[in-house]
């Protein structure tokens, strides 16, 4: 409208909380070291309304918070949608090769002269809005905001950054925008598979992270978009280890070392290696303990629903079969919902494929330790099933919230009677199917 030089972007759903924000981003845009090449100013996205535990792991530390300190040390951060401060010359070009818009009055240089009032301006007003202004131009594509996938705002920040832009970081201790969260389980993995859907767009695109961004960005910066990018395919091993040590121990056969080899200790390592260097960044950025258990039982049950759902949905939709559209996410507050929430109790109620291998992973983990568990008072020697026994108490303590929702629980927020049903059966397929392996 004004074609000023810097603009805002901002879900509906967020609001300014500090009035110093301005100020902040103009010293950075008026820093004559770095603004010469400087795309955008991104601020992390902070909610209100988080349970004290948050179950949900809405916060998104790792993502808002965590990785965009690392991203910082290199060209900055990726642009994720909303709190986001663009320099308008960074959406035509690179820093020293600009692409002229055809539409004259979108220049960066353009000065607006006539008042905003004025019929001209409200006519070309009402064409922007319209959404047909950008047909047969090059918005979208080689400049403005790139579209194509779920996911533009991950894609734009990308492209910006192969075209030699920079970004920079910024995370005062007074939020500087808040906005609202999924209070649902399946609000918020439908969410999440639609950026899973978006993600793999890019990826399997001609500008794939590894090839075309390690070519104009580095290798580092590459491998950090691309930690992205292959988000969905923590689905992979996480399917794994959630059903086939259990299975492999339902049949009395051990697939890891026995707790006397020293293997053994390579799997320990491993294990708390990874965790514990997953806590300390996470209590570090100013996290609790249980908000990063929550955090890291949430990254599991994406991994059983989400990411599986979203690859499966994506290989679909690239061979042809058509497949839901877009959903928006509902952020919308219900007494009851609000209540459980408060409370800390998971939200199920929808009758969706989703929660299908969770309740499945959940039951076989479950008869599994109860078997092992079983075996182990009778005196039987569980040397060598003892790291599935570990791994699988660990994970029916995250399971914990399921086995209410399936037993425990009469209101409505708990899994449909239905998808119980299926998950049982589908369970007892896979414990026949596995025993002809075993």
């Amino acid at each position: 409208m004004t074609n000023a030089p810097i603009i805002l972007t901002q879900d509906c759903d967020m609001y300014s909380n500090d009035p110093q924000t301005l100020l902040r981003i103009l010293c950075y845009l008026s820093d004559p070291a770095i603004k010469s090449n400087l795309a955008f100013i991104q601020f992390p996205q902070r909610f209100h309304g988080l349970n004290k535990q948050d179950i949900y792991a809405c916060e998104y530390k790792h993502h808002f918070q965590v990785n965009p300190m690392g991203f910082d040390g290199l060209k900055g951060p990726s642009y994720i949608g909303s709190g986001c401060f663009f320099h308008r010359r960074a959406l035509f070009g690179g820093p020293s090769t600009p692409v002229p818009p055809e539409i004259p009055e979108l220049s960066p240089d353009h000065v607006v002269s006539k008042p905003i009032q004025s019929q001209e301006i409200l006519s070309l007003a009402h064409h922007v809005a319209g959404c047909n202004y950008e047909n047969q131009t090059n918005w979208g594509s080689k400049s403005g905001f790139r579209y194509g996938s779920l996911v533009e705002d991950y894609n734009t920040s990308y492209r910006l950054h192969c075209e030699g832009w920079k970004s920079l970081f910024c995370n005062p201790k007074r939020a500087a925008f808040i906005g609202d969260v999924p209070i649902t389980l399946f609000d918020v993995l439908s969410q999440n598979k639609r950026w899973c859907i978006g993600l793999f767009e890019v990826a399997f695109s001609k500008y794939n992270p590894l090839i075309f961004g390690s070519q104009y960005m580095g290798v580092l910066m590459s491998l950090a978009y691309s930690h992205y990018a292959f988000w969905p395919i923590w689905c992979i091993p996480v399917i794994f280890y959630s059903f086939l040590p259990q299975l492999a121990l339902l049949n009395q056969f051990s697939i890891f070392p026995k707790l006397s080899e020293p293997w053994f200790f390579l799997y320990v390592f491993l294990f708390l290696g990874a965790y514990g260097q997953d806590f300390v960044e996470f209590f570090l950025a100013g996290g609790t303990v249980r908000r990063w258990w929550n955090c890291q039982r949430m990254w599991m049950i994406r991994g059983l629903s989400c990411y599986l759902f979203g690859s499966v949905e994506y290989l679909l939709k690239s061979i042809g079969i058509s497949t839901h559209g877009f959903s928006l996410t509902s952020k919308a507050l219900d007494d009851e919902h609000s209540k459980r929430y408060g409370r800390g109790i998971f939200e199920f109620r929808v009758p969706s494929p989703l929660f299908v291998p969770l309740t499945m992973a959940a039951i076989i983990n479950l008869f599994s330790f109860l078997l092992g568990l079983t075996a182990f008072m009778r005196g039987n020697n569980m040397e060598g099933l003892g790291l599935q026994m570990i791994l699988i108490g660990f994970i029916v303590l995250n399971c914990l919230p399921v086995y209410g929702a399936i037993a425990l629980r009469n209101d409505a927020g708990k899994i449909p009677t239905q998808i119980t049903i299926i998950s049982t059966f589908v369970s007892v397929a896979f414990y026949y199917a596995s025993s002809l392996c075993f």
